[in-house]
């Protein structure tokens, strides 16, 4: 089932639920009006919101956008970061809590920022999967740290995540588009990409961070239309639906039938 039907032949994009193609954008403090209206209009297109870092903790609006958001078929989480302050007072019991008070179905689990293990990540990831579907992340908010950390690493702790049970693997790429996969200058770090992608590592488990219309070209592109993207901004719901279904200039010609006719074949 399509999610418009159309006279044009357009890449497949199933109806939610869906566990390919998922979208996820970032909540990073809207108002109530601008978010309802957001999440009203555009449903179908958004399978996650993220509420970013530790925007949930100051968000006077909280509760009335996670009820707005079960009204529409539309699931959430808390972002990393507040996971990692938790982790960081040793409150992982009250985390916990706090995610199931919340009616959480979802927690993601980072180290993005602290100092905190991989393998001991991963062992949180286990931990939560009791409880809920966890969704890991890999990659260092720190440009320094992301630019030492070597292809096979990172393909190492996805393969870790997913055996300690996250169900989706969020590769690190900042709202601002630096650090994780990306250069200080914001270049995608494509050797990196193209590592993890021929790995063996199933794409479907894979969340890419793509919070600019390059990297969402870019991937959808290189991947297909239903790659799994995250940290989308509220205004690019709609664009990035274009870019996945070649209605954008910049994949308009990368999904086309072959042999597409001419205007003079018309005759």
């Amino acid at each position: 089932m399509t999610l418009r039907p159309t006279e044009l032949q357009l890449p497949d994009r199933n109806a939610k639920p869906r566990t390919t193609g998922v979208t996820m954008i970032i909540d990073t403090g809207m108002g109530t009006n601008y978010f309802t209206d957001v999440i009203g209009s555009n449903a179908q297109y958004v399978d996650f919101v993220k509420f970013g870092w530790g925007t949930s903790v100051v968000s006077n609006n909280l509760n009335e956008k996670i009820a707005f958001l079960r009204n529409h078929d539309v699931s959430f989480y808390f972002g990393g970061t507040l996971f990692e302050k938790y982790i960081l007072q040793d409150r992982f019991d009250q985390f916990r809590s706090m995610c199931r008070e919340f009616g959480c179905s979802h927690v993601e689990v980072s180290n993005g920022t602290i100092d905190l293990a991989d393998d001991e990540k991963s062992k949180y990831v286990t931990e939560l999967s009791n409880d809920f579907i966890v969704i890991s992340e890999v990659g260092s908010k720190n440009q320094m740290k992301s630019e030492n950390m070597a292809p096979n690493k990172w393909i190492d702790y996805i393969n870790d995540d997913i055996t300690a049970g996250a169900s989706l693997v969020t590769l690190e790429t900042r709202e601002s588009g630096h650090g994780g996969m990306c250069r200080p200058n914001g270049e995608l770090r494509y050797g990196l990409v193209e590592e993890i992608l021929t790995s063996g590592i199933d794409t479907d488990s894979l969340l890419f961070e793509a919070p600019s219309m390059e990297l969402q070209s870019f991937f959808v592109r290189r991947v297909g239309p239903n790659v799994n993207l995250a940290n989308i901004a509220a205004t690019d719901v709609v664009g990035l639906e274009t870019i996945r279904l070649g209605l954008r200039s910049e994949t308009l010609q990368d999904f086309e039938p072959v042999g597409t006719p001419s205007f003079a074949s018309r005759a």
